[in-house]
């Protein structure tokens, strides 16, 4: 059974006529999900291309029961934001590195891919279609979804004979929008990854084990988990959803993407960005005993964007780190979302607008 789409139930939160927003109160936006107008849906079988999608109406989606995704959790997500100018363009963050990276997974799950190509046009057509909802210069950004799913019918542990290739998009805040710095609990007993596992990609099954950690840390007053590698127990990797990064003097190190930790774009992104200012930027293992000795701390997402480390606790031990306007995390955060906001000229060829011929 092939999923169909059912168009919303509850009423949408918009304008009528031609008025430019939707109807929603930008200063309260946070991280949480207001349906959009649309989403687009493409589909194919192994071995063909994704070569044709649609805008449809946003909406449940009806599955079969048997399809791998819920079965046997053979999906991809991906994640980035659009932003509007004060000129009023749309501008789209690395749509291509997403593309790539969604490619990376399909081939680790065995699943049919978008080209790059028809990913960054179905994004920019999702974007189109829910421009209302893109939010006014500096009160957030549109998140957008993509997902690549196995949505045909199996029985057994194979590759789905059908594949949906989904985008919806919700307007956001901050994701941690009342703190000043995180607050990290690192979690010496559970693991998020492991060497020869998918780690390295983004399947939707690395998601739901972190969970538990994550609401038990939160129950204790903390902001989020970092979780240690699986070898050995003494390196730490990521959080449960953004790269992290330590400074210690003039030296910038970031753990390395070799198979355990998603390469995350923003962390690809705010890599260079520092070593224009003249940061040595270090991809290697960063154990716990260096990063309780650190200077700074932050961390680095789509949702996240870039966000200082007040304390990290391990154990008994909890250390404080520098935050503020002295913090280099906070340059970094005004350097990259200048960018991505339109405020200064992007030099690097990482914005894309979805209505050039507007701007």
């Amino acid at each position: 059974m092939a999923p169909s789409v059912q168009p919303s139930s509850s009423p949408l939160r918009t304008s009528e006529g031609d008025e430019k927003y939707a109807n929603v109160k930008w200063e309260e936006l946070g991280f949480s999900l207001i349906p959009t107008d649309c989403m687009y849906v493409a589909k194919c079988r192994p071995g063909e291309s994704f070569t044709e999608g649609k805008i449809v109406p946003y909406g449940d989606i009806s599955i079969s029961p048997c399809c791998p995704i819920l079965n046997y959790g053979q999906g991809l997500f991906e994640g980035l934001k659009a932003y509007r100018t004060e000129d009023d363009r749309i501008l789209i963050f690395r749509p291509h590195e997403n593309a790539l990276r969604m490619q990376d997974g399909a081939e680790r799950l065995c699943m049919s891919s978008p080209s790059v190509e028809f990913f960054v046009e179905a994004v920019k057509q999702t974007v189109l279609a829910n421009k209302k909802w893109v939010p006014p210069p500096g009160k957030g950004a549109l998140y957008i979804r993509p997902l690549l799913i196995g949505s045909g019918a199996i029985l057994g542990v194979a590759p789905a004979p059908e594949y949906t290739f989904l985008i919806y998009a919700s307007p956001v805040g901050d994701y941690h929008k009342a703190s000043s710095g995180l607050n990290l609990k690192v979690d010496h007993k559970s693991h998020r990854a492991h060497s020869g596992g998918t780690g390295g990609v983004k399947s939707c099954t690395n998601y739901s084990p972190v969970v538990k950690s994550l609401v038990e840390a939160k129950s204790s007053g903390f902001s989020d988990v970092l979780f240690l590698d699986a070898a050995t127990g003494r390196n730490i990797e990521e959080a449960s959803a953004c790269n992290i990064f330590i400074v210690k003097g003039n030296i910038v190190s970031t753990p390395p993407t070799s198979g355990t930790i998603l390469p995350g774009i923003t962390r690809k992104s705010v890599s260079e960005l520092a070593r224009d200012i003249g940061y040595q930027v270090q991809e290697r293992d960063v154990s716990v005993d260096e990063l309780l000795e650190a200077d700074e701390v932050f961390c680095t997402g789509t949702a996240v964007v870039v966000k200082a480390v007040e304390t990290v606790t391990f154990h008994d031990k909890k250390v404080k780190y520098r935050t503020g306007e002295e913090a280099l995390s906070k340059k970094l955060h005004s350097m990259l979302t200048s960018i991505q906001t339109g405020l200064v000229e992007d030099t690097k060829g990482w914005m894309v607008d979805i209505d050039p011929c507007q701007g």
